[in-house]
């Protein structure tokens, strides 16, 4: 059997952290959502059955709750120093995916939901 792509992802794991460009949001923080997929050849972990052979979620994990700790103004930036951060780490990563969301994003009164970016990068 031949790979043609294969990926490793986490969806919907939230941090409390504190971008944003308003001093408020710097202060106080607000709930961020992250869903980030590499693209990795794990072909070999999918015979070998070991975590040695390919790229670990809750190594992932770790380097984005390392990145979110770290305020910036922009959304924008936060991705592209978890991709950074990721590329580092694993020489083995091929791309990455990232989507980045803010929970009551200061962009109304009374507005809710979601608002965030996404970034798709490669080597």
């Amino acid at each position: 059997m031949k790979f043609n792509n294969s990926y490793i992802h986490l969806k919907d794991v939230r941090f409390y952290a504190f971008h944003g460009v308003l001093p408020q949001e710097r202060t106080v923080g607000a709930y961020f959502i992250l869903n980030v997929c590499v693209k990795v050849d794990f072909a070999k972990a999918a015979i070998s059955d070991e975590l040695s052979d390919t790229v670990s979620y809750a190594d992932i994990y770790q380097c984005a709750k390392t990145v979110m700790q770290t305020p910036c103004n922009l959304l924008e930036h936060v991705a592209q120093k978890l991709c950074t951060a990721l590329y580092e780490k694993f020489p083995e990563i091929l791309a990455i995916n990232v989507t980045l969301e803010k929970e009551n994003a200061p962009i109304g009164i009374g507005a809710q939901g979601l608002a965030g970016i996404t970034l798709e990068t490669s080597r």
